[in-house]
């Protein structure tokens, strides 16, 4: 009996999916095949003239130099990191 109930679980798991998938299957439209105009005209003017310099992209921009200062950049004045370095003549 246990037996008949673990195939009729199996055919369920695989049914429902499957069942579910042929009725989406069914049930989208069919996309029609694109349809090709009669006549096909082409603009015959002359091209536009290119700039003669086109606009600066962001690498091409000149940034001005930060000030200079006497402290290094990398200085943010909080020396508790520095006790731990363990440098000569340190007591701690």
């Amino acid at each position: 009996m246990a037996f008949s109930h673990r195939i009729a679980a199996l055919a369920a798991v695989v049914a429902i999916p499957l069942g579910i998938a042929a009725t989406s299957f069914a049930l989208t439209d069919r996309p029609k095949s694109p349809e090709v105009p009669p006549r096909v005209e082409l603009d015959s003017g002359s091209p536009t003239p290119t700039p003669t310099r086109p606009a600066p992209t962001p690498s091409d921009e000149v940034v001005s130099r930060p000030p200079v200062t006497d402290s290094p950049a990398s200085d943010d004045d909080d020396d508790a990191s520095d006790d731990d370095r363990g440098e000569p003549g340190d007591d701690g």
